[in-house]
């Protein structure tokens, strides 16, 4: 701790008041602290290591029992070229076809693979959009659900 004396020679009455500040207790708080965040901030950071996929466009192999909905800007959907107003209705065709597809496979005696959804959506198109669309075939009962996107300009898949 560092000290000041009162001036040799003259009473503490007479003496001038003190205007230094004593930052000792300063800079002690200040490096506690300091060694308290080094030791706490790598704790609070903390990272899950994950290994993100290569993006690829990969084409898609198109089975004639696959269902292909798009959604354009205007939250429309289609399947094929019939349009859907309500989602409750675009369920209903979906779990119908859904159990027609299987009826064809167990009487052909084929194993059974179920259809998938493959989702075109506008880039322009609200996520709820295709969040309902997505929704409602997961409701009628399909386990795959893809969507279907343009590759960048440029590249080329093998």
């Amino acid at each position: 701790m560092a000290m000041s004396a009162a001036p040799s020679g003259g009473e503490g009455d007479d003496a001038p008041p003190m205007s230094d500040i004593n930052t000792t207790p300063l800079v002690d708080v200040m490096l506690v602290l300091l060694i308290i965040f080094l030791i706490t901030v790598p704790v609070v950071i903390q990272t899950v290591p994950l290994k993100l996929p290569n993006v690829a466009n990969i084409p898609t192999s198109t089975k004639p029992e696959n269902v292909l909905i798009s959604v354009d800007q205007n939250c429309d959907v289609f399947w094929g070229l019939e349009k859907f107003e309500s989602n409750n209705d675009l369920r209903t065709k979906a779990a119908n076809y859904l159990i027609s597809s299987v009826d064809k496979l167990k009487a052909s005696g084929a194993p059974i693979e179920l259809p998938e959804v493959h989702i075109r959506g506008d880039a322009n198109a609200e996520y709820r959009c295709i969040g309902g669309v997505i929704f409602t075939m997961q409701r009628a009962g399909y386990q795959k659900i893809g969507f279907i996107s343009e590759p960048p300009a440029g590249m080329v898949t093998r």
